[in-house]
């Protein structure tokens, strides 16, 4: 439920309505589809790793372990931005929402929504999970998308307004299906990361599952079908009920959710509100979950191990446990939503989406490199396969490389438009400023490291982490680093360190688990473990 809650949310609800005015249907249905395998595919090696090493910090832990202590340092900064960036999204996303009802000061709207997270965010943790119960908005989320399925049909064929079958008819109009060519093709990758960005999320629970050996494939594998039914059906109803130029879909001062559209078709103004109360709880909800996490990847990084990997002054905390530096530096970064005000609501978050899509790109490469390098360091070092306790067989040895390549194809692929016909200069940047802020910090990692050295005693808050006793390539005299790279050397990087072993209580369950599905109500109890 977290991974569906962190996925299903303005990505879908809102993100769908700009791809198909930006790329049209056909192209909206081929690039969701695509970054669903993709994501599969990623899902499936981190999963790998998550079940062999169930610790906290997922993909970032397995990237500073297995790929480059400075790349994992970069890569957790990063994911720091990422959230924090998707607060100001979801404010901006909240603004548009609204105008299904009002367009009074949207830049109002925003204030009084981000001082109202940071207030719950400020109080203590407690009132984060009851704003949250993500199981419950998780659950409103999923009967919503069924409902609207439902509908999306009965629309299709002719249960709407006009009363008239609609079938393929808005892929036959003028413009569709591809609408603004190879670049609108293209454009439309970005916002469907966007839209499945979160998934990753499983990797982080894995510290703290039960039985991570035999839930985690599991929950990789049902929760991405699940995620793949709901935006594959959804997006194709969208693509078949809603015109690409239907007005107000997407423009520099608004975004309408295709999924109101729908509502509205079939003839229910009610429902259609009911739809858009639906999106906004799951948009403050979104941003919530954001601004949490976000206080809590900085806190983290400034007491991670005995040396820091941000200022120390992030690690203070309230009396009721609330890291209150960290929490106003996250929030402070929502600012950009009052931009809204100058340039638009519309545009805002298409900047915003911009962002947040290629970071979540960069979280799904990075697990295709710690990928590669774990199964390399595993062959190497001649553990046998057996030992795997999830192993994706059929994506071997192609897989991380699949990941790796196909994902840097995106992020380069998908700014053609901001450069060709017309350059775009803002378009161009919320498209690929990630790639140096990444190559900033990984240096400015490097740099700390080398100046921390030399300067053995000077107390510097801000120093190299305790983990790099981690074997690296390249080291010179003394074992240190070499100047510029600190690859991990996947020869003698520690495999066993972390190794999840079964407990008594892991394997009575997975005892109980096997006699059910071998007793008499063997039919039942395989359909309770599929709906469960």
């Amino acid at each position: 439920m977290i991974a569906i809650a962190g996925t299903i949310g303005t990505g879908l609800f809102l993100g769908t309505g700009r791809s198909l005015a930006q790329g049209g249907p056909a192209s909206m249905l081929i690039c969701y589809g695509i970054v669903a395998f993709i994501v599969y595919v990623t899902l499936l090696l981190l999963g790998e790793m998550a079940t062999q090493y169930p610790v906290a910090g997922s993909f970032n832990a397995y990237a500073t372990r297995f790929f480059s202590p400075s790349y994992g340092f970069a890569l957790s900064w990063n994911y720091w931005f990422n959230d924090a960036v998707s607060v100001a999204s979801d404010l901006t996303a909240a603004q548009l929402v609204l105008q299904f009802w009002t367009t009074w000061h949207p830049w109002v709207i925003s204030l009084v929504f981000w001082v109202f997270l940071v207030s719950i965010n400020a109080f203590h943790v407690r009132a984060y999970g009851e704003l949250g119960k993500e199981y419950w908005l998780s659950s409103l989320k999923v009967v919503t998308i069924i409902i609207f399925i439902i509908l999306g049909i009965f629309v299709n064929v002719g249960v709407n307004q006009s009363h008239t079958y609609i079938g393929g008819d808005n892929w036959r109009i003028p413009g569709a299906p591809f609408v603004g060519g190879f670049g609108g093709f293209a454009k439309v990758f970005v916002t469907a990361s966007f839209a499945y960005g979160g998934t990753e999320s499983l990797g982080i629970t894995a510290g703290e599952t039960r039985n991570p050996s035999r839930n985690m494939p599991r929950v990789v594998k049902f929760v991405f079908w699940r995620i793949l039914l709901f935006y594959i059906l959804s997006v194709l109803l969208i693509g078949l009920n809603v015109p690409w130029d239907y007005p107000d879909l997407s423009n520099k001062s608004t975004t309408t959710s295709p999924f109101t559209i729908v509502f509205e078709q079939a003839g229910s103004t009610v429902a259609a509100s009911f739809m858009n109360t639906v999106i906004l709880t799951s948009v403050l909800s979104a941003g919530n979950h954001a601004l949490f996490a976000g206080t809590r990847v900085l806190y983290g990084l400034s007491v991670v191990g005995p040396n820091p990997q941000a200022p120390r002054i992030f690690s203070r905390t309230t009396s009721a446990g609330v890291p209150l530096p960290a929490l106003l530096l996250t929030s402070s970064i929502s600012v950009l939503c009052f931009g809204s005000s100058f340039i638009g609501s519309g545009v805002l978050w298409g900047w915003l989406q911009n962002i947040v899509g290629v970071s979540n790109q960069i979280a799904w490469l990075s697990i295709g490199l710690a990928s590669l390098r774990f199964r390399k360091a595993w062959v190497r070092q001649g553990r046998s396969m057996e030992e795997l306790k999830f192993r994706a067989e059929w994506t071997w040895p192609w897989g991380p490389w699949f990941v790796i390549i196909s994902v840097t194809v995106l992020i380069l692929v998908q700014g053609w438009s901001s450069i060709f016909p017309v350059f775009s200069a803002i378009d161009f940047v919320s498209l690929y400023i990630e790639i140096p802020v990444m190559l900033v910090m990984y240096v400015t990692w490097i740099v700390a490291k080398r100046v921390v050295s030399t300067s053995p005693g000077s107390g510097n808050s801000f120093s190299a982490p305790a983990h790099e006793t981690t074997p690296l390539i390249g080291t010179g005299t003394g074992g240190s680093p070499s100047r510029w790279f600190d690859i991990v050397d996947i020869q003698t990087v520690d495999l066993h360190k972390d190794e999840y072993d079964e407990d008594v209580i892991d394997e009575a369950e997975d005892e109980k688990r096997a006699k059910r599905l071998q007793s008499g109500a063997r039919l039942l109890w395989r359909v309770y473990y599929l709906v469960a």
